[in-house]
């Protein structure tokens, strides 16, 4: 598929999809959900670790609502069914770890896009806005899902009413992202978290992210019964052999991803 609203490139196991439409803040329209989904899936297939950044100075300013086209047609429940939906599951679907590198201001709609990836890292200078009630409308693309989650019950109610800008410092610090990073070391920054993952053992990487979403649904016996089956899949890979070699013989591993 040719992309005109994105790029996606991949190197030595790692993806990196770029939201490029920086004249408008990377907003998502149409055509973009459905390049970043079907890049998703695409990268999902032939890297070993996925970085969504956003090009220019914006990491995702949300929905494109100067897009005359999709404003004049927006039927805001079918897009979200038709169009968010699927590019958010091929996100949080991606069979290998996905990171969110926030570059700048991530609004909207653009802000859940970020929180729906495993890891967010974001550049000090970023924020997080949920500014859906500026314009009469709820948090939607997962945020009544994701922040309660990721920030406790208070902390999700006061940014979704009162749609205040949150830093990356205090999304740090709330446990929204994983951490907020100085400007200056930024991309090198994710690039290197990036290479470590895309390095690292595959299958295991899987089942982690199985292991914890479950563990929300699951009692304790669930749980347990699914860390063993878990377990046993990873205890099957030349990963863990390859892993208790070097540690035996003191040298880095070496993961093929299997």
């Amino acid at each position: 598929m040719d992309y005109s609203t994105i790029s996606l490139e991949i190197d030595a196991g790692l993806a990196v999809l770029t939201l490029n439409r920086p004249d408008v803040m990377n907003a998502l329209n149409t055509q973009m959900r459905a390049e970043i989904a079907h890049a998703m899936r695409d990268a999902g297939q032939k890297a070993r670790a996925v970085v969504i950044t956003g090009a220019g100075k914006s990491f995702c300013s949300g929905q494109d609502l100067g897009d005359r086209a999709t404003a004049a047609n927006l039927d805001i429940e079918r897009t979200l069914r038709d169009e968010y939906v699927p590019m958010l599951n091929a996100i949080y679907d991606c069979p290998v770890p996905t990171i969110a590198a926030v570059n700048g201001p991530c609004a909207g709609a653009g802000a859940n896009l970020a929180l729906s990836a495993d890891v967010v890292i974001a550049s000090q200078s970023a924020y997080f806005l949920q500014a859906f009630t500026r314009i009469g409308l709820i948090p939607d693309a997962g945020g009544t899902y994701w922040l309660p989650r990721q920030v406790g019950f208070a902390k999700a109610m006061g940014a979704a009413l009162f749609a205040e800008k949150v830093t990356a410092q205090q999304a740090s610090d709330w446990g929204m992202i994983w951490e907020a990073v100085p400007d200056a070391d930024f991309d090198a920054h994710w690039r290197e978290r990036g290479r470590k993952l895309a390095e690292g053992p595959t299958v295991a990487y899987r089942n982690v992210k199985t292991a914890l979403r479950e563990s929300f649904g699951n009692s304790q016996e669930e749980q347990l019964a699914l860390e063993a089956r878990l377990q046993g899949e990873c205890g099957r890979t030349r990963d863990f052999k390859e892993g208790v070699m070097a540690f035996l013989q003191k040298r880095p591993a070496t993961y093929e991803g299997r």
